[in-house]
């Protein structure tokens, strides 16, 4: 017996073998799985759904196998939960399938290939049964060729077809649960991130939120940011980890959800820690090799430096990185498009070579020339001047 509400943890976007920057993810998400497999022990679903890119890549590193194999089976076999999973984008479908119904003796569900009919997965309680429809990323043309349809021409029409093939068999007075992977679009644009892959070109690829309206929960994945799509029971749960700059402001976390008898959804977050965060800091490089910038944060993070000095620089990456092991980019900060600057406008007549020197130094770095390099300058200027006219005496 389950109670008065079936519970269900709503994760998607591992990403196992995930490599940011050239740094490899592995031991990070190894990390953020640990603490995923304790909430999981603490809150004892009666499933957990993973939406969508297990792998990052079609061909996982061996390391990234090793590592879904021990969660999964910690999962299963320890706490003898069920998982119910699909591909996504990043997965390959085939592999993923690779042993599916095997697996199924033991509690694995999952589903790597879209078929014809859709996977259906019924879990039971007190109160009857819960249907999940476990639908995993499909492009347009593979979903028109299954169904035979030529009038499918995007993901739009995709969903549609494959939801009303369900409808056909499904029975709307039972609680009815949907796993998919893709852009869902709300009443407002989805948050999306740089680290998620495009799905097609042109707007195809996005499906109306509308189409879920029976189903009790819609378990998303494909958008790293975990947010609602349209309603409160149509939910991305996001990624487990930040994968680009772009996310530094997210709270990673999953869905912790309770669906009563009557079908509705309560939906609660537990929030994940990384091990290194991701983060940006923006400073002169004198000023973040500062000890009270960099110890007011984990060195140990993912940084990307974004430096505000004018002049110019020796090797500020290799300083930085002997204060921030991690840091993956560094930027100069953008000071914004200043135009053409040309050097034979008429207010350049008549001025001396280190004059128009120093209007363009002053142009490209919002600065005066210093005093001591406008002299050095000076002296450079008269040498080469000098060599000149001595070539031309020659």
């Amino acid at each position: 017996m389950w109670g008065d509400k079936v519970k269900i943890i709503h994760t998607g976007d591992w990403h196992i073998g995930k490599i940011v920057n050239e740094y490899h993810m592995t031991k990070d998400q190894e990390y953020i799985l640990n603490q995923l497999l304790q909430i999981i022990k603490e809150e004892n679903p009666q499933a957990v759904i993973i939406a969508g890119d297990i792998y990052d890549r079609s061909v996982a590193p061996v390391e990234a196998v090793e590592l879904l194999d021990k969660v999964l089976g910690e999962i299963i076999l320890d706490y003898n939960i069920p998982i119910l999973a699909i591909a996504g984008n990043h997965d390959s479908p085939e592999r993923l399938n690779f042993g599916s119904g095997i697996l199924k003796t033991k509690g694995l569900y999952i589903e790597g290939v879209l078929k014809k009919e859709p996977a259906k997965v019924v879990l039971n309680d007190e109160y009857g049964p819960v249907n999940f429809y476990l639908i995993p990323y499909a492009d347009t043309a593979v979903v028109r060729d299954i169904y035979e349809e030529p009038s499918i021409k995007s993901q739009q029409d995709a969903m549609k077809a494959i939801i009303e093939r369900i409808k056909s068999n499904m029975n709307e007075k039972e609680r009815n649960v949907m796993i998919t992977h893709g852009y869902v679009r709300g009443l407002e644009e989805p948050e999306t991130c740089e680290s998620e892959r495009p799905l097609s070109i042109g707007g195809t690829d996005m499906v109306s939120y509308e189409l879920f309206d029976s189903f009790c929960y819609t378990a998303l994945g494909h958008l790293h940011s975990p947010q609602k799509a349209g309603r409160d029971n149509i939910r991305y749960s996001g990624s487990l980890l930040k994968y680009s700059f772009s996310e530094v402001k997210q709270k990673k976390g999953v869905n912790i959800v309770h669906i009563d008898d009557k079908g509705s959804a309560h939906i609660e977050t537990r929030h994940l820690i990384p091990l290194r965060d991701m983060r940006i800091i923006r400073g002169e490089l004198k000023n973040l090799m500062d000890p009270e910038v960099y110890n007011a944060g984990n060195k140990e993070d993912y940084i990307k430096a974004i430096l505000t000095d004018r002049g110019e620089l020796l090797d500020p990456m290799r300083k930085l990185k002997s204060i921030y092991p991690n840091i993956m980019l560094l930027e100069l900060e953008d000071r914004g498009n200043r135009g053409e600057y040309n050097i034979l406008s008429k207010t350049s007549r008549g001025k001396s070579k280190l004059e128009l020197f120093s209007e363009f130094y002053k142009y490209i770095n919002d600065m005066e020339l210093a005093m001591e390099s406008a002299e050095v300058l000076s002296r450079i200027i008269q040498e080469v001047e000098k060599r000149g006219e001595d070539l031309e005496a020659n």
